[in-house]
């Protein structure tokens, strides 16, 4: 079994050193998490309830249809490189059984 020790981080957010700690590090490890923690704890939340929140936690977030070039919103947090779609365009693929993500 893997023996885990405090790490020292930066956020991607705010710059700070933040610590990952060993327990932390055991519970990625046993979720098989790949990636570490980019953000310290104050930025996380302050990421998770931002404005762009919507009632019972959803998120509503700005962005422009990879289809028709309109602005929409939608009730995520967009995927860099993975397309966003209206709900017209969304609706109309999903008519014609075209692939969400394709």
């Amino acid at each position: 079994m893997a023996e885990f020790q405090d790490r020292t981080l930066k956020c991607v957010d705010c710059g700070a050193d933040f610590t990952f700690t060993a327990g932390e590090q055991q519970f990625y490890h046993e979720k098989d998490f790949k990636n570490e923690p980019k953000r310290c704890k104050s930025c996380k939340l302050r990421r998770h309830s931002g404005p762009e929140r919507i009632g019972a936690g959803r998120v509503e977030t700005s962005a422009v249809c990879s289809q028709c070039g309109r602005e929409t919103t939608v009730p995520f947090r967009p995927t860099q490189g993975r397309p966003v779609f209206c709900r017209q365009c969304f609706q109309g693929r999903k008519a014609t059984g075209v692939a969400a993500g394709a």
